[in-house]
């Protein structure tokens, strides 16, 4: 929150990192993929606030366990329904400033959650994050791909691994500043969705220069058609989508009840919760970044397979340690679930040229829509039984990704010397 009052200063330095060189194709555009990162971290910094809120409005409004789930399932139902429409259409309407558009949705979401007077408000709160980041993930993922100079994985890991790092961030405000302020709080938060707001638009200043200085040049044949037959690309993007969501569905079901678990297991406070669900998140976002790094180092089906292994032994224990082992525990979770998402993304747009943005929607959207169903799923399983059989339950899907062995191996044509 402190660089909030030097934004205008923060802002005119970002615009002018940003621009464009003569030939913005050439070479890994490491301030635009740093603006890019600093957005989504802002961006899901403010999305994890709802899920950091989970306590006070489950307490402010009488909640059930499913009513939470039912805010998870609209904010990610939202996304998961509009980001593969905004992917498909601005893989053929580019729009250099949508992103500051989407931002827009998130502040008033933002809003509208520090005000509401009952359930159905902050529903609308949650639909109105989500449709936010409906527009900003599939079109920001485009821009890091174009960004990327070639080095496809660790761009996507640098975007992907400013929201991760939001995302653990959330908790940590929410504890900091909501908690002790109150709800109404959460108001203050729209002076950061401004700064986001700012920096896209120069990121959309770089985008639409790097359109026109593009315009004429024939895209190579490469980034217009895969090598794979019809039916090999079908059947890889079927079990890709199927690693995508169990990630999600497991990842989603820890953010949303993990601080109910300690709670309910251990009576451990709602500020350890607090702090142990910032343990995952960053983990989370330190996982990514690694799994983007050695993505093109060692190939993506190779760290598809070495984020399965690591992942499911430790999510099968964890139902059955300590506290102090359950930290221990979700912090490897994080790390290892977290390393496959760079190379599930770049391996689908390998497979997919020419539809990056429907690539980036429909799996950034589906593992949301997933995620969120499964929140209100789980909550209701939760509801006739209890917090910790839920978790018992859920240590057993990371196995899904045992599918993996289907995946065709592009790694030896692709793979970066």
């Amino acid at each position: 929150m402190n660089s909030v009052p030097g934004a205008a200063s923060e802002l005119a330095g970002v615009q002018e990192k940003l621009k464009p060189a003569p030939d913005p194709a050439d070479g890994t555009r490491f301030k635009v993929l740093g603006a890019l990162s600093f957005s989504h971290f802002l961006n899901d910094m403010m999305q994890s606030l709802m899920l950091a809120l989970y306590p006070m409005l489950k307490g402010d409004f009488s909640l059930s366990y499913a009513q939470i789930g039912m805010i998870t399932l609209m904010f990610q139902f939202t996304a998961s329904l509009l980001q593969p429409v905004v992917g498909i259409y601005t893989d053929k309407h580019p729009k250099p400033y949508a992103l500051s558009i989407g931002m827009g949705f998130t502040l008033v979401g933002l809003l509208v959650l520090a005000v509401a007077p009952s359930y159905g408000f902050v529903l609308l709160a949650a639909a109105l994050v989500g449709t936010g980041s409906a527009v900003f993930h599939p079109e920001s993922s485009r821009v890091a791909r174009l960004a990327s100079g070639g080095r496809h994985g660790l761009a996507q890991s640098i975007f992907q691994v400013g929201g991760n790092a939001g995302q653990a961030m959330g908790p940590l405000a929410a504890a900091w500043i909501i908690i002790p302020f109150g709800r109404p709080s959460v108001g203050a938060f729209s002076a950061v969705a401004l700064l986001a707001i700012g920096v896209l638009w120069s990121v959309g200043n770089w985008y639409r220069a790097h359109r026109i200085a593009n315009a004429n040049k024939p895209a190579p044949a490469s980034a217009m058609h895969s090598d794979l037959p019809k039916a090999a690309v079908t059947l890889s993007m079927t079990i890709l989508m199927v690693l995508a969501l169990s990630k999600a569905f497991y990842i989603t079901s820890l953010n949303s009840y993990l601080t109910f678990y300690l709670i309910e297991r251990f009576g451990a406070s709602v500020s350890t919760g607090q702090f142990y669900l910032f343990l995952l998140l960053a983990s989370v976002a330190v996982g990514t970044l690694l799994g983007g790094v050695v993505t093109d180092r060692i190939g993506r089906r190779n760290v598809i397979w070495i984020s399965i292994l690591g992942a499911a032994p430790f999510a099968m224990l964890l139902p059955y340690t300590n506290l102090e082992w359950t930290g221990i525990m979700i912090v490897l979770i994080g790390l290892m679930s977290a390393s496959s998402f760079p190379a599930i993304i770049v391996y689908a747009q390998d497979i997919m040229p020419g539809r990056v943005g429907m690539v980036a929607g429909l799996f950034f959207g589906l593992s949301f829509g997933i995620g969120g169903l499964g929140a209100a799923l789980l909550g209701k399983l939760a509801d006739v039984t209890d917090i910790v059989y839920v978790y018992k339950v859920c240590s057993f899907i990371l196995l899904i990704g045992l599918l993996t062995a289907f995946l065709p191996n592009l790694d030896k044509k692709h793979r970066r010397r």
